[in-house]
Parts: structure tokens; C-alpha cells; sequence
């Protein structure tokens, strides 16, 4: 098995869900450096990168499943659209073209929720709701749509691939807080972060990994499966983050009527090279219920099995542990009140 992206969140998840079964999977990796977060794992070192066809298609030699975890998910980090299409939409090609010239049996592609379509407050949408939003307002996941269909060429072609879709993803082992930057900032911010009124979508990675390895043998080739555990209003969500922190759950709403002036904020910030701890897209999405059904991934691979607040708590034990909740005197002064 070769899985790329495994010295990232998920993917090191599935490199530790193999290992409990006795499986050393090939990882694919750039630097020596990154093979930090597998310490202590067992796994088969191949370098390589997703622009390089060589190097991936050395590792596939010899692999029956490919596991494609590899993207930019920090999409708010940087404005960056060229990555984002280099790595989630060409990497994707260059990995199923590598896989298809090497007689993979299956290749288990992440994509993600965001591909899904948003549907009126209340509804959940499942995989047959399409991306509904305008490529400008969302590039990251416009990019996650443009890899889907790079699959479905694929498997038009007679390559063997299962998409698979997770909502927010929580858990230990978030190196870059990609979704853990929720609890580090509730953490240090308590009852004064403000909340906007919409909902997200969650599970926890632990479960993110099982479904990929049960997608193995009971996915179904060209199929899309959501994986999500919990649709929470922001209010619930922070509400949850707090107490597993031990601090004031947040109080403050922040109006939907602001939500488009402070991302054009955002915007106008990030044009002078100022960096925000979000990206206006973001923003916009604070007022949306962006709730999914799981139902075909609990049906066709695995129910989930850790429920969110024992996510969180371990979560923030992983996060506390390892120094990531940096107070300054602002911080402290509100833990005071």
C-alpha cells in the first residue's frame, strides 16, 4: 500500500490504523523532516513529490491500494491559487495516471465536504448535491470539485477509485491546526470569541482513517461517501470546545448583517500582505448551516466511533500537551474575568 500525504493529519491516522493491523504501509514524503510526525510508526520510506511522475510512479510500483491524502487544505493560510491547483487538482492526475501505469487495484482518494453542495438551513446534504457555490468565493474547494472530476475521467478509464468526503476533521495529532486552531483560540480566548450563526459539519480523524481503510474492500468504485459524525450550531460547537477546555464558553454573536463587510476587511488586509487568522471566504460561510448526512459512509464502510466531546477533550489534552495554547497578557486578563 502507498499513501501519499501521510505525514499530514489524516494520512499519519492511516498509517497508525494499518499499523494496528499489521500492515507497514509505503509512504510518499519530500523531506526528511516531514517523516517527524510518523515517529515511531512502522512504514517503507519512498521519496517523492506529486510533480514528479518518476518518483510516483517508483512508488506505486508494486502497490495494490494507493492512498491519495496528499492537498492543500490550509487554504486560508496564504492566497495561493496556483498551489491550490498544482497540488489538489494536477497531483491528483499525476498520482491516478502513476496508479493506472502501475496496475493499482484501488486508489481511496480524500477529497472533502466542502464539494458538497450547501442547502437551506436545516437540510442535510448528501452526495448528490452539487457545488453550489461561485469557484471565486471557495477556490479550495472548487479545486477539491475540478480533482473529482479528474477521478471520474479515471474511472471512466477502468481505474478503480472511492472518493471520500470528510466534514471538518477534529482529533490529536493536528501539527498545523488546520481545524484545531478552533480549540487553541477558545482555549485562549474563552467567552470572548464571538459567534456567528451558522453551523458546521464534524468528526473525528481517528474515524476519518478507519473509513479509508474500510473503503478498501467495501467502498464502491466512482462512489462518493460524506464522513461526518455531528452537525452542531456554532453556538453548540464553541459551547462543546469550552468545556473540554475548562474556560467560559463563548457569549458574544457576532450579527449576520457584518459578515460581509469584516470579510471585505479580511480581503482588503490580505492585499497589503497582512496576515489574518481567517480568510474572508470563511467569513461569508459564518451565517450558512453547513450540515451533511453521513448515512451512505456508516451504511456502506463504518459507523463512527468517537463522539465529539471525546474528541475535543483529547483534542485539547494533545494541543496543552505540547505547548500550543501561548498566553499573552490579553489572554490572561480575560481568564481573570
Amino acid at each position: 500500500m502507498l499513501i501519499t500525504g501521510a505525514t499530514g493529519f489524516v494520512g499519519s491516522h492511516i498509517v497508525r490504523a494499518l499499523n494496528a493491523e499489521g500492515a507497514a504501509p509505503r509512504v510518499l514524503y519530500r523531506s526528511l523532516a516531514k517523516l517527524e510526525a510518523l515517529e515511531g510508526l512502522q512504514f517503507e520510506a519512498a521519496r517523492g513529490d506529486l510533480d514528479d511522475m518518476d518518483s510516483l510512479e517508483r512508488a506505486c510500483e508494486g502497490c495494490e491500494i494507493v492512498f491519495h491524502v496528499a492537498a492543500k487544505a490550509d487554504y486560508w493560510k496564504d492566497d495561493d491559487k496556483s498551489a491550490l491547483w498544482r497540488i489538489n487538482v494536477d497531483g491528483t492526475r499525476n498520482v491516478l495516471s502513476a496508479a493506472q501505469t502501475a496496475g493499482v487495484r484501488r486508489v481511496i482518494f480524500t477529497s472533502s465536504a466542502s464539494t458538497i453542495g450547501i442547502l437551506p438551513e436545516g437540510q442535510l446534504a448528501d452526495e448528490n448535491a452539487p457545488f453550489n457555490m461561485p469557484p471565486g468565493r471557495f477556490y479550495y474547494a472548487w479545486t477539491k470539485v475540478k480533482a473529482e472530476e479528474v477521478v471520474s475521467e479515471f474511472v471512466a478509464d477502468g481505474l478503480d477509485v472511492v472518493i471520500l468526503n470528510p466534514a471538518v476533521i477534529i482529533g490529536p495529532g493536528d501539527l498545523n491546526a488546520i481545524s484545531g486552531s478552533f480549540i487553541i483560540e477558545t482555549a485562549r480566548y474563552g467567552w470572548t470569541v464571538p459567534i456567528s450563526s451558522g453551523g458546521l459539519s464534524v468528526i473525528d480523524v481517528r474515524d476519518v482513517a478507519r473509513a479509508h481503510i474500510h473503503a478498501i474492500e467495501r467502498g464502491r468504485s466512482g462512489e462518493r461517501y460524506i464522513l461526518t459524525n455531528a452537525n452542531l450550531s456554532y453556538r453548540e460547537w464553541f459551547r462543546l470546545i469550552a468545556r473540554a477546555c475548562g474556560v467560559r464558553a463563548p457569549m458574544f454573536s457576532t450579527p449576520d448583517a457584518l459578515l460581509e463587510p469584516i470579510a471585505r476587511l479580511i480581503e482588503a488586509a490580505r492585499g497589503l500582505g497582512i496576515h489574518t487568522p481567517m480568510d474572508a471566504n470563511q467569513t461569508r460561510l459564518g451565517s450558512s448551516f453547513v450540515y451533511f448526512d453521513g448515512g451512505k459512509a456508516r451504511r456502506d464502510l463504518c459507523a463512527p466511533e468517537y463522539d465529539i466531546e471525546t474528541s475535543l477533550r483529547d483534542t485539547w489534552g494533545w494541543y496543552a500537551e505540547r505547548g500550543y495554547i501561548k498566553h499573552n497578557w490579553l489572554t490572561r486578563l480575560i481568564g481573570m474575568l
